[in-house]
């Protein structure tokens, strides 16, 4: 890899803003994604890389134990017959064996296809069909039984291997790693040498949100600049003596990207998939920075506030919450916060904000936001409580990470710059959008940009124009020193009966700040008015009952017309018009019987909102409004 110097440059085209930043590091074409696990063995080979849960607690993994592991899983591979180029499916919940066999899977010379745990028989069969995959990983019996029920419409898996035993001592991990005994290491190490930067690495697959899944197919070198790039303006996160617990699914690209700038920078890591214990899980592994979507910063906001009511400290928490947000407001000031505002927060600082990083762990400075808009009000929040949150853009698309607020470029309420060898480009703005300006399609030009979709050359050529520009599809804007702001979807965009504009993004994340709100989706396309329909969220409803003096254990479908639910959800409304004009405001809305869950189909593993499923199953409910 070579390295050169950041330089900004911004300009404007025609009617196009454009803002780029010089690539720091570029990878060479015999690079590939286990270069930095050999690496670290030759650098630092008693480091600690990972931390596995066993029984007896969180046990060490260093930089030599991780590659000697990955060399055995990996001859193990070989020794299954598994050829180079070979698509292998992973299903499992994030775990140390996840990280594992995904680099055992490069250096076999193959390609990983990640599968969410929670994927239903019909999306499990589609992934490993479509992919071809000749293999695949599932973490337990379940998930086995899912495979194996599909397996006569899949005629290319030849192997599928279970992580955990479901009885007796040894499981099929164990059972490969002996098969590859009879593989000598260097042949192994052939096959490694043999992946080139520009050879495929994985194929992920969106996660449906509009439709069938399809699969974008990324490079060692979409996925290594992007990482490469990245650490370096993200110090605070990524150095000696950081560690980190992951958490969300590392078959979403967010967390895929997080394990890789963890080996490469030799960040200790972690993997729990039991939200129940996160909690715990935190307290005892004792992050110094996490990576999560918004909803999850949303509950551990929401949670503490309804502790604090409960508990008859409102009056503390809420002054202390009103210390934070202009604290961290004060900090993108000349001259930072005064001496009185200073005052405040050492105080609420002992007596709340200490008490919201002791939950995490007591180290935790740090998170990384991605996924979704996170929205001011938090980030000012957080960061006044003493862990600034560094929130990105990307999609799978893109490797996944486009831009992120750096430690010393960061502006609250943007996603930060382009990152190093990233352009970004604001296409025609939208006419007639709203107060705030108008916006266009975000375009991406660089070496992150993926090599298009699987089986699926016509979806590739309108993602991907003829001057290698990736179309987002996401709506943004760029100021003056290339800070980039995302406010919606093209798809998303709601055009009234009037002609008007609407982003729903602004008003749903506005809504959602209120505790008793879940979630909402704003509609009101081709119709006379802006509405939406919201859903209770079912931790707050309890506490809401007995403030209300409702029966414990009350439904929210019974209660869908309560005066009182109705007036409460009136005001989160009241508040989220206010950042819109008098056209784009939410004149009705309807409370919904029950959330939108991973469950019922409404949320994507990544708890992104199925507008499309909304529409289907609530079109009762949105007929309603529209003939009352």
């Amino acid at each position: 890899m070579s390295r050169g110097r950041i330089r900004p440059t911004a300009g404007y085209v025609a009617r196009v803003h454009e803002f780029s930043v010089p690539q720091l590091v570029t990878v060479g074409d015999a690079a590939n994604l286990t270069d930095p696990v050999w690496d670290n063995v030759e650098i630092a080979p008693d480091a600690v890389q990972f931390a596995r849960r066993t029984p007896a607690g969180w046990q060490d993994v260093t930089c030599a134990q991780f590659r000697a592991e990955v060399v055995e899983v990996a001859r193990g591979l070989v020794a299954a017959g598994l050829a180079p180029g070979a698509r292998v499916g992973l299903m499992s919940k994030t775990r140390y064996e996840w990280t594992l066999l995904d680099y055992a899977i490069w250096v076999a010379g193959a390609v990983s296809v990640p599968i969410y745990e929670t994927s239903s028989a019909e999306q499990v069969e589609w992934i490993l069909k479509d992919s071809g995959a000749a293999a695949c990983f599932v973490e337990a019996g379940t998930h086995r039984a899912i495979v194996a029920g599909v397996r006569d419409r899949l005629p290319d898996l030849v192997q599928l291997w279970q992580i955990e035993a479901d009885a007796g001592p040894a499981g099929d991990l164990d059972r490969l790693r002996a098969a590859g005994a009879s593989v000598e290491v260097a042949t192994v190490e052939a096959r490694r040498r043999a992946v080139r930067a520009d050879d495929f690495a994985t194929i992920i697959y969106t996660s449906g949100t509009t439709g069938r899944p399809k699969g974008c197919l990324l490079s060692h070198r979409n996925m290594y600049a992007d990482t490469a790039n990245a650490i370096p303006g993200l110090h605070q996160l990524f150095h000696e003596g950081a560690s980190t617990l992951l958490f969300l699914p590392l078959a979403h690209s967010f967390a895929r990207l997080i394990q890789l700038g963890a080996v490469q920078a030799r960040v200790r890591m972690g993997h729990t998939a039991d939200v129940a214990s996160l909690l715990p899980d935190l307290q005892a592994f004792r992050p110094t920075f996490v990576l999560s979507v918004p909803r999850v910063f949303e509950k551990v906001y929401n949670g503490a506030k309804q502790r604090a009511h409960a508990d008859g400290k409102g009056a503390i928490f809420d002054r202390a919450e009103q210390v934070a947000i202009a604290y961290s407001q004060a900090l993108d000031r000349p001259g930072g916060p005064g001496a009185v505002l200073r005052l405040r927060h050492w105080l609420f600082d002992r007596l709340v904000f200490g008490k919201l990083r002791a939950a995490l762990g007591g180290r935790c400075t740090a998170a990384i936001s991605g996924g979704a808009p996170l929205g001011p009000r938090l980030a000012h929040f957080f960061r006044g409580t003493g862990v600034t949150i560094f929130e990105g853009y990307g999609l799978t698309e893109t490797s996944p990470a486009v831009a992120v607020n750096l430690e010393h470029h960061m502006r609250i309420g943007t996603v930060g710059r382009p990152l190093p060898g990233v352009t970004v480009r604001i296409a025609d703005p939208t006419p007639n959008f709203g107060p705030a300006g108008p916006d266009g399609e975000i375009l991406i030009r660089g070496d992150l940009v993926f090599q298009g979709y699987w089986n699926n050359p016509a979806a590739t050529a309108e993602a991907i124009d003829a001057d290698g520009w990736f179309h987002s599809g996401d709506l943004g804007r760029l100021d003056d020193d290339g800070f980039l702001r995302i406010t919606g979807r093209t798809k998303e965009i709601i055009v009234t009966a009037a002609g008007k504009n609407v982003a729903p993004a602004v008003l749903e994340d506005r809504l959602r700040a209120n505790p008793l709100v879940s979630q909402c989706v704003v509609i009101g396309d081709q119709r006379p008015f802006i509405a939406a329909l919201v859903t209770i969220d079912e931790d707050a409803f309890p506490a809401w009952l007995q403030a209300h003096g409702r029966p414990a254990g009350t439904k929210v479908a019974d209660l869908r017309d309560d005066a009182d639910l109705c007036a409460d959800v009136q005001h989160a409304v009241d508040e989220a018009n206010r950042a819109v004009s008098r056209a784009e405001a939410i004149k009705v809305f309807r409370i919904l019987p029950g959330d939108f869950t991973e469950a019922n189909g409404v949320l994507t593993p990544s708890l992104k909102v199925k507008r499309d499923v909304v529409a289907r199953n609530y079109a009762d409910e949105i007929s309603a409004i529209y003939r009352g």
